[in-house]
């Protein structure tokens, strides 16, 4: 064996220990019946900090909730050049919330975990709406300048640095920030691979299109767009709506198309969420994981990739683009995530037994839809995997100038490097890429949550000072 196998070796093996640590068992609880509820090191760490920041908010996604609508459809003012509004910042981030894990995702929750699963996905994203918000403050509290793309830049990265550093002169770089920068790219490296997968998969079920078709279309659209300097936001404001108003509107026909069956779907998820029926793939324990994780993943929130988009929004006071990010988290989940979910569980089982991943939604989809709806979800996957990655290298550029400095080559070049991963994904699906996307975000997690708890104070006066003009508007 030579030495460049044994390093390689080394590398990997210490690659899947990190990877089991952030995403595996690290605590099991025996429950009733046989089953038993296995907690890994992320959701140890985001669910109680969901609770925390609940609490501190005072139950912000419930009292504030008209607030955020009323946000959301205010005259928007935008006084830097080259800054974006706080919608438009909602957009970026909603653009990557609302991906592959709204469609492929929730299916395997179902799979896995049982109708029940559903249950806890919409209880993490009430719990985590509230992490969005505290991220989404401080990200705007700490936004600098932006001198390549106008407007503003920021995100976890750099209230990390201003946390750990301090804004003291030459302290030019803080380790944990460093660490979170760095996380963030591996991440939206391994991310753009699954994208091009996603995609081409899709399209090889709907089409039998050979994917190299379909991932060079998709690369060279991308291209002319991320390649742009200000095109992104522009695209994203247009893609967004359209993609979201579509999908709730095919799942809003076959609800009413299949009305009679509601009151059984909803009484088999709350029954399956609490173990009163026998759950798919293990009972209660699997219905909570399964849940909790995919809540976890779709809807990003403690990961530090939405403030990023955050930062950038040139806004009148920091808790609205909290607030607005809050409502991202249940556009994300109560909203897409039980799109997809109903049109899973509106379907007879004997009907889908045995299938997975995008083949399992398609004949769903054909289920309710016929040939129409195998084309739709092919053409809605491609939307969503399209602005995910759109979404995603607007986020690459505040963690890429904190590393790099303010210049367009460092910009260019992790560009270049997500495309050709994108391409890559399309071709052929590499789990060890996959996995990288997985490990990245659980370290941007674990890094964001060193310094947002310690700063939620911050977070919670802005909040408070909000709510006192409120009263006096």
């Amino acid at each position: 064996m030579t030495v460049f196998q044994t390093t390689a070796d080394f590398f990997v093996t210490a690659f899947y220990a990190l990877f089991d640590l952030l995403w595996g068992d690290l605590i099991t609880i025996p429950l009733p019946g046989g089953s038993s509820l296995g907690l890994s090191l992320l959701v140890l760490i985001l669910v109680p900090s969901g609770i925390y920041f609940t609490v501190r908010t005072r139950f912000l996604p419930f009292r504030l909730f008209p607030e955020m609508l009323r946000i959301v459809v205010e005259k928007k003012h935008v006084s830097q050049k080259g800054a974006i509004s706080g919608l438009q910042a909602l957009f970026v981030s909603t653009a990557t919330r609302v991906g592959m894990g709204n469609l492929v995702g929730v299916v395997a929750a179902i799979s896995a975990g049982g109708a029940g699963a559903v249950f806890w996905m919409w209880l993490i994203a009430l719990l985590c709406s509230s992490t969005a918000f505290a991220e989404a403050v401080l990200a705007q509290l700490h936004k600098e300048k932006d001198p390549l793309y106008g407007g503003y830049r920021g995100g976890p990265a750099y209230y990390i640095h201003h946390f750990f550093a301090g804004k003291k002169e030459g302290r030019r770089y803080s380790v944990i920030a460093v660490l979170f920068a760095v996380s963030g790219l591996i991440c939206w490296c391994g991310i753009s691979q699954v994208i091009g997968n996603s995609v081409s998969s899709a399209f090889v079920n709907a089409f039998q299109m050979p994917p190299i078709y379909t991932t060079a279309v998709l690369v060279v659209i991308a291209a002319v767009i991320v390649l742009r300097k200000n095109a992104t936001v522009k695209v994203l404001d247009i893609v967004v709506p359209v993609m979201a108003a579509c999908y709730f509107v095919a799942t809003l026909f076959i609800i009413i198309k299949n009305a009679g069956q509601l009151p059984l779907v909803f009484e088999r998820i709350f029954m399956e969420a609490f173990g009163l029926r026998q759950a798919v793939a293990g009972g209660i324990g699997a219905v909570i994981m399964n849940g909790a994780k995919r809540g976890l993943f779709s809807n990003e929130a403690g990961s530090g990739s939405a403030p990023c988009a955050a930062a950038a929004a040139d806004i009148s006071h920091p808790a609205k683009e909290g607030l607005l990010q809050a409502l991202g988290v249940f556009i994300d989940t109560i909203v897409i995530c039980s799109c997809s979910a109903m049109i899973m569980l509106l379907v007879p089982s004997d009907l889908i037994d045995g299938l997975s991943g995008m083949e399992l939604l398609q004949a769903a989809m054909h289920y309710h839809m016929g040939d129409f709806g195998v084309v739709f979800i092919a053409a809605i996957m491609w939307l969503f995997s399209f602005s995910t990655f759109i979404g995603i290298l607007f986020y690459a550029r505040s963690n890429v100038a904190y590393l790099f400095g303010d210049n367009w080559l460092s910009q260019t070049l992790y560009k270049v490097l997500a495309l050709v991963m994108l391409f890559v994904g399309g071709m052929a699906a590499y789990t060890f890429v996959w996995d990288l996307g997985d490990l990245g975000i659980g370290l941007m997690t674990v890094f964001n949550m060193m310094a947002l708890i310690p700063l939620a104070s911050q977070a919670v006066d802005s909040l408070r000072d909000y709510e006192k003009k409120m009263k006096g508007r």
